[in-house]
């Protein structure tokens, strides 16, 4: 197995689950996952990182693989409780999910950046590909709603997803800086892989932040791009509604018009194959292949042909 290095910009299921398909088709210790950040929150006090947990988690083995996030078959124990004891339990928290959450606050509450912290957690599992949060400095999704502005989980879990999206902004960003080995692994890289993740709230925070575009840019890598739209719906999510509400096309297409000073090329699905020549006029190489990831032989041939447009 050749060593080439990638890196992977990440958030969500989607990501997690192309990323455990290509650390199966090339060396995992080449390969750098710059995650989503801003989505954290604090709830009862814990500082919980979605995605880099998903990811941890999954690249780990432990996933919960039904829901795409958690640990596989956790208890509820304490979250029985919480509610026993009249706490609002909306935002679900396994017993061995709780512990990776005691383990960050505790050491992030001694002064430990998230990036050192990660690190931890990822060797403790075990997981070999390395995972590096976008940032060390707090940003925050907010989503605009007619009701006012929401923190992401309120919108996401809570509310459900219910709620339309009149626009979306990255607390924090414009001061956050890059954790320290980003722009190191994008200088790196002989490839970048934007992960079929919501492009809105999960690829967008990661480019927010300040001298993200400009590594990219730099790096002199093809950038390639996966769409998570399959016939205009989204596997997990609300990336097409968010992308309808925000006046965009909820398809492939719509995805790849978001992408277009960036990628170089563009992975679609066989079922948006329509959609390839449209895409092609936008400047970008088109890749169509099978995008759905419904179990891990068909996620490690994704990735086995977005590795071939990389490879020399």
């Amino acid at each position: 197995m050749k060593t080439m290095k990638l890196a992977v910009l990440a958030g969500g299921v989607g990501a997690a689950r192309f990323l455990r398909g290509l650390s199966g088709v090339t060396d995992p210790q080449s390969l750098t996952a710059i995650v989503n950040t801003a989505d954290d929150f604090l709830h009862f006090g814990l500082h919980i990182s979605p995605d880099i947990d998903t990811v941890c988690y999954t690249l780990a083995g432990i996933v919960d693989e039904a829901r795409g996030w958690g640990v596989g078959g956790d208890g509820t124990a304490c979250l029985e409780m919480l509610s026993r004891l009249g706490e609002e339990t909306w935002f679900q928290l396994g017993d061995r999910d709780l512990a990776l959450h005691l383990t960050r606050t505790r050491r992030l509450g001694e002064g430990a950046p998230l990036s050192a912290v990660t690190e931890e957690i990822r060797s403790a599992l075990g997981v070999p590909v390395a995972i590096l949060p976008v940032t060390d400095d707090p940003v925050a999704t907010e989503i605009e709603t007619p009701e006012g502005t929401l923190p992401f989980q309120e919108y996401f879990v809570r509310r459900a997803c219910r709620d339309k999206v009149l626009g979306v902004s990255f607390r924090g960003a414009e001061q956050a800086r890059p954790a320290p080995g980003v722009r190191e692994a994008l200088a790196s890289a002989a490839g970048i892989v934007i992960s079929p993740s919501n492009p809105v709230v999960s690829i967008a925070p990661i480019l927010a932040v300040p001298g993200l575009l400009d590594a990219i840019a730099e790096s002199g890598a093809p950038v390639v791009a996966i769409s998570p739209i399959i016939g205009g719906r989204t596997v997990k999510g609300p990336a097409a509604n968010m992308l309808r509400d925000l006046g965009h096309e909820a398809s492939a297409l719509g995805v790849a018009r978001l992408y277009e000073k960036l990628a170089t090329t563009f992975v679609l699905d066989t079922v948006d194959a329509p959609l390839a020549p449209a895409i092609e006029s936008l400047g970008m190489r088109v890749l169509v292949c099978d995008t759905l990831m419904a179990d891990a032989e068909r996620a490690r041939r994704l990735a086995t042909a977005v590795v071939g447009l990389i490879r020399p």
